[in-house]
């Protein structure tokens, strides 16, 4: 019999929130404490109400596996661990100390420190070289877990000191570590260009930047994103003699629209787009702000060709009491559709379609309508988005030539010509 105890960051302290009883993936179900419940406790997840009852298997697993990393990168951290890659108890349990948001996952009673190791440049060296395997080993040594299917681990930076450190135990990160992806040409420089375009378009993006290792931007060194769910202010504390930031909590629209990480591509009509909408009118502390917020990530996703903008790719993120929830930064975009083995369907239907060869204007006003916003409004804001978009591009990739990222200007003119801104060109 699996016992597993979850707890929450709230206020800065670990807050104990309830259990995972059972004894496979196929019977575990997750039940929060009565004394968690009936002390004015918040639920963890939308998808995942305050209630007496324990949740059912299929529920308790469609939220905790969405925690864990996918595809190669958890068939090597399951290899590493030595457990099956279906298990995902045993996975949870191995890098559930320092997951996406403010959850904890121990063993009931286990004692978890909380430490920083410092890592060598020659270390950061091997993790652009040597792929996911490297960023499993990191992720399987750190306990952390990072959803996705790309290779990425979670560090701590020490701008001051501009140094970078492992976490261990309940230790934080800071920034999520991207590495190249050798089928992708330019990748890195790819996703800095698009946050950069992003938010030269007036998108709320997280800091980032690429971490030159220096071995030449042919190998595509890493990219860096600052962790929008970890903060510092006054009160925080020291580990190994570094600021600790405190957690946010945060979880994607696969999770609370209680949709399995497997499904998170539309594959029939299901109303991704509409759910998550109407999500953000019911619980959004904004919810006019937020939908707003949310229509013009999907716009420029469109513009920009970005076809894995799957519904775990957006989030919602909780204030640092828990009772406060909001659209999260834009975050994982990129061009896509550049690459020839990339689909160019996008992730989910827009206006009933979902080719973007095939999607227009009148696309969006019909998902206007679909969603429940203004159709004026919201297609102001699409040609306001659709007019901006070429010279955001273009002094974002001439930024990035200047500092030496060459293939840049090569990726504006395959945006161009590939991405869904050539329609409304």
């Amino acid at each position: 019999m699996k016992e597993l105890l979850v707890s929450v960051e709230q206020n800065g302290s670990l807050i104990p929130v309830g259990k995972i009883i059972g004894e496979s993936p196929s019977d575990a179900s997750f039940r929060y404490s009565d004394e968690y419940r009936l002390g004015g406790g918040t639920p963890i997840s939308i998808s995942l109400p305050l209630q007496e009852d324990a949740f059912s298997a299929e529920r308790t697993a469609g939220f905790f596996e969405g925690l864990l990393p996918e595809g190669f990168t958890r068939r090597t951290v399951a290899q590493w661990m030595h457990v099956d890659e279906g298990d995902y108890l045993s996975i949870l349990h191995g890098l559930g100390r320092e997951c996406l948001g403010a959850l904890c996952i121990t063993e009931e009673g286990e004692t978890v420190d909380a430490s920083y190791e410092r890592i060598t440049d020659s270390q950061v060296q091997d993790l652009a070289a040597e792929g996911v395997t490297k960023s499993a080993e990191l992720v399987t040594k750190s306990h952390l877990s990072l959803t996705g299917a790309s290779g990425k681990v979670g560090l701590y930076f020490d701008e001051p000191g501009n140094a970078w450190y492992l976490p261990h135990g309940t230790a934080p990160s800071t920034h999520i570590i991207k590495q190249s992806h050798v089928r992708l040409e330019a990748i890195v420089t790819n996703e800095r260009l698009s946050l950069m375009t992003a938010a030269r378009c007036g998108l709320d993006t997280p800091k980032s930047f690429i971490m030159n290792t220096g071995r030449g931007e042919e190998y595509e060194v890493l990219f860096a994103t600052q962790r929008y769910d970890r903060r510092f202010d006054s009160s925080s504390t020291t580990v190994s003699g570094l600021p600790r930031p405190y957690r946010l909590h945060q979880e994607d629209f696969a999770q609370a629209l209680g949709i399995p990480a497997a499904a998170k591509y539309e594959q029939t009509s299901s109303g991704y787009m509409r759910g998550m909408f109407e999500i953000l009118r019911k619980y959004s502390a904004d919810p006019v702000t937020d939908q707003l917020r949310l229509w013009d990530i999907i716009v420029f996703d469109y513009l920009i060709g970005n076809t894995d903008a799957h519904i775990k790719n957006f989030s919602l993120l909780y204030g640092k009491d828990l009772r406060q929830i909001r659209l999260a930064p834009a975050y994982d975009i990129v061009s896509t559709v550049i690459y020839e083995q990339s689909t160019r369907d996008m992730s989910f239907r827009i206006g009933g379609t979902m080719a973007l060869d095939d999607m227009s204007r009148d696309s969006f006003r019909a998902a206007a309508r679909e969603v429940g916003l203004g159709e004026r409004m919201a297609l102001r804001r699409f040609d306001a988005m659709a007019e901006r978009f070429r010279t955001a591009l273009h002094e974002s990739a001439a930024d990035l030539a200047r500092d030496g990222y060459n293939k840049a200007t090569e990726l504006e003119n395959r945006i161009l010509e590939t991405a869904g801104i050539k329609s409304v060109l």
